[in-house]
């Protein structure tokens, strides 16, 4: 834990300024207010769901999200020579358009529904949605590593050279009773847990647990992938063209990505999110985001599914 409060504390020493942190605020607490007012990402981003043009509209909100903080930056920061960087662009623009696929992707509902049976549509869809990453963040990830950002010492901090996984496993024992009180939430309650009773288990004569499981580990699995975009990429790929300045114009496109969940979890993923890519930066790896956000997500799962006993 002291290594964690030490990334910290050497990050707000160099990077924090008090205009430029509360003008990110600001915009969070507008776009939130607004995105929760109008149920903008569930009632019209979703409203096109399995239509191509939701894939477009997605890459307009990471957009949006993400240059809009940082044109916030590099007006207080005067940083504005980012914006020249050719580099800047190519990055920024590919992992904004893999958020977007990522996001809107449902080709892989349609050859559910066409091929599988009815009693094991729910779970199929449920299964490939978390693993459908492995085409839509993966293989394009591992193509610019591989024949494009050569430079980078590791594939994007998924790396265990140095790592010490103490610190976060005190985080997710600090976590615990926080998440059991918030089980006892309607918020909660009406969300979680993500995976629900149905029949997959009859259709493949299987044990009841063994469908569940194989969700749970391809719900976890797609953390993975979450933390090497955000953390990974958008800052390990990125801080070399803009330093400590990274972290924010992340934070605030992580933010965005949680607006279809419930709000108190929006909130905390800014929190969260920024904690988290400070340890990305200061650590060169992405694991111990790796392991916090499997074991909250997990935990969640878990205390949900004792509330429905």
């Amino acid at each position: 834990m002291k290594q964690i409060l030490k990334y910290l504390k050497i990050h707000l020493k160099e990077d924090f300024q008090a205009s430029y942190y509360l003008a990110i605020a600001t915009f969070l607490a507008i776009t939130m207010s607004l995105n929760y007012y109008f149920d903008f990402e569930d009632s019209v981003l979703d409203s096109y769901y399995g239509k191509s043009i939701r894939l477009f509209y997605y890459f307009l909100f990471y957009c949006f999200a993400y240059y809009s903080a940082t044109i916030i930056m590099a007006y207080f920061k005067n940083e504005w020579h980012i914006f020249k960087n050719k580099e800047y662009w190519i990055k920024s623009l590919l992992i904004l358009t893999i958020l977007a696929v990522d996001t809107a992707f449902h080709y892989h509902n349609r050859l559910i529904k066409e091929f599988m049976d009815v009693a094991l549509q729910y779970w199929a869809s449920r299964v490939s949605k978390n693993l459908v990453n492995i085409f839509t963040t993966i293989i394009p990830l591992v193509l610019f590593y591989k024949y494009y950002d050569t430079q980078q010492k590791s594939f994007y901090g998924l790396t265990v050279k140095g790592f010490n996984h103490k610190p976060y496993l005190f985080i997710l024992a600090v976590m615990i009773p926080l998440i059991a009180v918030a089980s006892f939430t309607d918020n909660f309650a009406n969300h979680y847990p993500l995976y629900k009773n149905n029949s997959a288990y009859y259709a493949l004569q299987s044990p009841k647990w063994v469908p569940a499981i194989i969700y749970e580990l391809a719900y976890g699995w797609n953390f993975l992938t979450i933390e090497l975009m955000f953390r990974g990429f958008m800052i390990l790929a990125l801080c070399s063209i803009c330093g400590r300045n990274v972290v924010l114009p992340m934070v605030v496109t992580y933010c965005f990505y949680h607006f279809g969940k419930p709000e108190g979890e929006a909130i905390s993923s800014i929190i969260g999110g920024y904690i988290l890519g400070v340890i990305a930066l200061e650590s060169r790896s992405i694991f111990g985001g790796v392991l916090i956000h499997i074991g909250v997500a997990w935990l969640m799962e878990f205390f949900a599914w004792l509330q429905k006993l």
